[in-house]
């Protein structure tokens, strides 16, 4: 057994494919703790969605990281949706086509929340927006300083993108996704796009994700005759609302399940009148001895192409309009997140990743269950060009109070990264 593990420690400290990858590495690693450090403040800094000035505040101190790696940086205002702004880094390199790094500074925990500090402890630090996804962010940064001490940044092209509001986009009705028009520009400009949201860990491998759900909501009424309920099921007085609206939310769980598709109730309301706001708040009104006037019912589908989410609206819209006696139905539907189908460039990007991944004696890299990830922001340009995530840090409790990263995993994950990037240059 000592042998084995002898052999075993000897196999890990072997070098990369070559010395230009070993560097990378050996640089990268000296960014541990200055990496734990620069999470550290970025976790203290409040960067709520719905708080503009610390999204700002912490764009511009990532404006500074930047632009000492020799990158022209911007901001790119959200005023008009109230919103904080983007960070636009870009790094011309030996002219080519650029690489996209894309990733989020905003977190769900606004200024009025209780969890607002970064607190390590031991291999873990819990903090808002540890891992999603500030420690994405610096997985970016650690990458890309590796590769420059390396020697090896200056002939990459990349682009780079860190939205300010991931986590609840800013938009215009008349423009849905007026906040991802950037992104979408320089999607169609870039060979390829990584994304740093969250990695997932496995026994044996760990997973990056080739393909990511999208999301489209619907709202459903219905409407009945209101009359005594000693008449309902009569000719005259029909079935009313709520029983119509049972039948189809029965008939949806029953007919439309499929791989790789959930579909949600979110709120369902009936009575005699029934009122709900955008954002769920809801009233309702009725009786025991009187038939339903109103229903109303909403949800959402999470679908994986575009094609699903096609069929599904078809075959829903079909069963609406089986409208039980006396009663009346319409479903509206409202896009969402667009889905990130999976696809053969896709695919060669994660191969290059496990290739990477296996040259650092950090195991193999697999795809990741697609049921296992909703709709973010590389959904918006999955249709322009190849694409990866889960490029980011492991942790856990995303979006909850006591939300953590394994601090391991900033190194780890950047390692990683440095060498698929270098493996990219044209």
């Amino acid at each position: 057994m000592r042998v084995i593990a002898l052999l075993a420690l000897f196999a890990a400290l072997l070098p990369a494919q070559n010395p230009a990858e070993t560097a990378i590495l050996v640089a990268v690693e000296k960014q541990s703790e200055p990496s734990i450090e620069l999470l550290e403040k970025l976790v203290n800094l409040n960067s709520g969605t719905f708080n503009p000035a610390g999204v700002r505040t912490v764009a511009q101190l990532l404006q500074r990281e930047f632009e000492a790696l020799g990158f022209t940086t911007r901001l790119s205002p959200m005023d008009a949706v109230q919103r904080g702004p983007h960070l636009i880094a870009e790094h011309k390199g030996n002219g080519g086509k650029p690489i996209l790094l894309i990733g989020h500074i905003d977190t769900v925990f606004e200024p009025s929340s209780p969890f607002q500090r970064f607190e390590r402890k031991g291999s873990s630090a819990v903090g808002p927006g540890t891992s999603d996804m500030k420690g994405g962010v610096v997985v970016i940064l650690a990458a890309l300083k590796g590769l420059k001490e390396a020697g090896q940044l200056a002939r990459l092209p990349l682009s780079i993108m860190l939205t300010g509001d991931e986590e609840a986009p800013g938009r215009i009705a008349a423009t849905p996704n007026y906040s991802r028009q950037e992104m979408v520009t320089l999607a169609k400009q870039a060979r390829a796009a990584l994304s740093f949201e969250g990695g997932h860990k496995g026994v044996g491998h760990d997973y990056a994700t080739t393909a990511r759900r999208g999301y489209t909501g619907w709202e459903l009424r219905s409407t009945g005759k209101v009359g005594h309920s000693g008449q309902v099921f009569s000719a005259s007085a029909g079935f009313g609302a709520i029983y119509e609206i049972s039948r189809i939310i029965s008939a949806f769980e029953q007919t439309l399940k499929e791989p790789n598709m959930t579909f949600n109730v979110g709120l369902l309301l009936g009575g005699g009148s029934v009122k709900a706001d955008a954002d769920g708040a809801a009233t309702v009104d009725g009786k025991p001895n009187i038939i339903a006037g109103q229903s109303l019912a909403r949800g959402e589908i999470r679908a994986l192409t575009q094609e699903q989410v096609s069929r599904m609206k078809d075959r829903m819209y079909a069963i609406v309009a089986r409208s039980l006696p006396g009663t009346k139905s319409e479903i509206t539907f409202e896009d969402g997140g667009a889905p990130m189908p999976p696809t053969a460039g896709n695919r060669r990007l994660l191969k290059l990743l496990s290739e990477s991944s296996q040259a650092a004696k950090l195991g193999e890299i697999v795809e990741l269950d697609p049921m296992l990830r909703g709709a973010g922001d590389i959904s918006y340009i999955a249709a322009y060009v190849d694409c990866l995530d889960g490029l980011g840090v492991v942790g856990a409790g995303s979006h909850a109070v006591g939300e953590s990263v394994e601090l391991a995993s900033l190194s780890k994950q950047a390692k990683r990264a440095a060498l698929l990037l270098h493996r990219l240059i044209p």
